[in-house]
């Protein structure tokens, strides 16, 4: 038995989520299901990072096994699945790896950003967040850094979360101007279901000084769930890399 790394990359408009749900559709159950057809086969897929309905991703992961009768030629199994799903869902790349690598346990980080746009525009209407008002970048930023030094993030959790830890290690937190285009880009080795949205609407009060920034600093330090503001749309957020050791990419088979 082989095991194998699919790249993926998908827009989250339509689905419920990454992750299979009874009575819901979702990019794995899509993706699971090119799959049977391909290889006539039920397989099961691991992810490497669970996005939320409507988010989307230009770079995942999913692991799987299966023994082929021979080594395929991965180019083909790519050109093939791509044929069988749908327009919205791409798989980018299809690797060999060591029977025991995990997407999930063996990625050393996530990257992802957060679009918000303030002119009018329909080309960003279901990829970034329509904010309209004035926003200090300076004290945005001034919030992003108090991120980046802080290791416990239970206040951006979404409540029920079950989880063993809240700690996790950012290690990039910042926001960023282009041209009428705003970004917030926050890698971490894991994060918490909900917190770059908890922690971009949170921000973004502090941004419009409706809070201060040692007010920001204060809900981080309280692990009060209820003091974070999740209420920014999913579709303004994207996954944008999972990283993982080059090694864990080119097991020669």
């Amino acid at each position: 038995m082989s095991r194998f790394f699919l790249e993926v990359a998908y827009k989250g408009t339509l689905y419920a989520g990454f992750q299979a749900q009874k009575n819901a559709n979702t990019i794995q159950d899509e993706i699971e299901k090119a799959l049977f057809i391909f290889l006539k086969d039920a397989i099961s897929l691991t992810g490497s990072s669970r996005t939320d309905a409507g988010v989307h991703a230009l770079h995942n992961f999913f692991h799987f096994d299966f023994d082929f009768p021979q080594m395929p030629q991965l180019p083909k199994i790519v050109y093939h699945l791509n044929a069988i799903l749908p327009p919205d869902i791409v798989i980018k790349n299809i690797f060999a790896v060591a029977a025991d690598a995990h997407c999930r346990f063996d990625a050393i980080s996530r990257r992802y950003e957060y679009a918000i746009y303030q002119q009018k525009d329909p080309f960003l209407t279901d990829r970034g967040y329509f904010y309209p008002y004035k926003l200090n970048m300076e004290l945005l930023n001034e919030a992003a850094l108090l991120v980046k030094a802080e290791n416990n993030f239970e206040s951006f959790a979404k409540r029920n979360t079950q989880v063993k830890t809240f700690v996790c290690s950012v290690s990039e937190s910042i926001w960023i101007k282009e041209e009428e285009t705003i970004y917030y880009r926050v890698t971490a080795n894991r994060f918490l279901r909900g917190m770059v949205k908890g922690l971009v609407g949170t921000m973004l009060k502090v941004g419009r000084k409706k809070i201060t920034v040692e007010e920001f600093k204060h809900i981080i330090e309280s692990a009060d769930t209820n003091l974070a503001d999740f209420s920014v749309p999913a579709h303004g957020l994207k996954l944008m890399e999972v990283a993982y050791n080059p090694s864990t990419l080119t097991h020669k088979l």
